[in-house]
């Protein structure tokens, strides 16, 4: 299975995704490409540095959502792509690169999905709201990838302890370390090697 990863920033999860596909934690699948909407995006470093693939397409240069739809369905087409992963990729989809990849791309979300989820909660926004609501527990989710931001059927979810203490900086790194980055990869490897499927938007999971 070949695998593309979408990217905005620094690439945590995409380095944890590169670490279980060299510690055999991800097997059948191979890291095809990284996809960024940034130029500089530290993430692209990491693939670079990992002899990855590595493309920047920008919304902005496009007059269209579908034209830049478009181009991005293009770029994984030629790569021969057969799963997106979302790893902070804080771009709005269009409907016709989701439609394309229906069943066949994933996001990471940093919270219990469907609590501070969708259209506004990205990055430091979320754990920011996770503190204000005074939620004891908080944690990360991967999903399919459907036409409503963070709506799509979910695959797996880990909780994390939400701490007296805690600043929106400090909840973010430990529900990255505790769970985003094993959560991700191990969707990854289980779709890769035919546990988790979807039919008619169900998430099938075999042992």
């Amino acid at each position: 299975m070949k695998i593309a990863v979408l990217v905005s920033g620094g690439g945590t999860n995409l380095q944890a995704i590169i670490d279980q596909f060299q510690s055999g934690g991800i097997t059948n699948a191979s890291l095809e490409l990284v996809v960024s909407n940034k130029q500089g995006a530290y993430a692209l470093k990491r693939a670079e540095k990992n002899g990855i693939s590595r493309k920047v397409i920008v919304p902005k240069d496009f007059s269209t959502r579908e034209e830049y739809g478009e181009a991005m369905i293009r770029c994984l087409e030629e790569y021969q792509i057969d799963l997106v992963v979302l790893a902070g990729f804080l771009v709005i989809l269009p409907e016709n690169l989701v439609r394309h990849f229906e069943g066949r791309m994933i996001n990471i979300h940093p919270s219990l999905i469907p609590s501070h989820c969708g259209p506004g909660y990205y990055g430091l926004k979320v754990h920011e709201s996770v503190l204000k609501r005074g939620n004891k527990v908080t944690g990360a989710t991967v999903h399919f990838v459907n036409e409503i931001p963070d709506g799509g059927p979910i695959i797996s979810q880990k909780a994390v302890e939400v701490r007296q203490d805690d600043t929106p900086e400090t909840l973010q790194l430990r529900v990255m370390q505790q769970a985003e980055w094993s959560i991700l990869p191990k969707a990854i490897d289980d779709i890769a090697n035919g546990r988790i499927t979807i039919e008619d938007g169900i998430v099938k999971v075999e042992n």
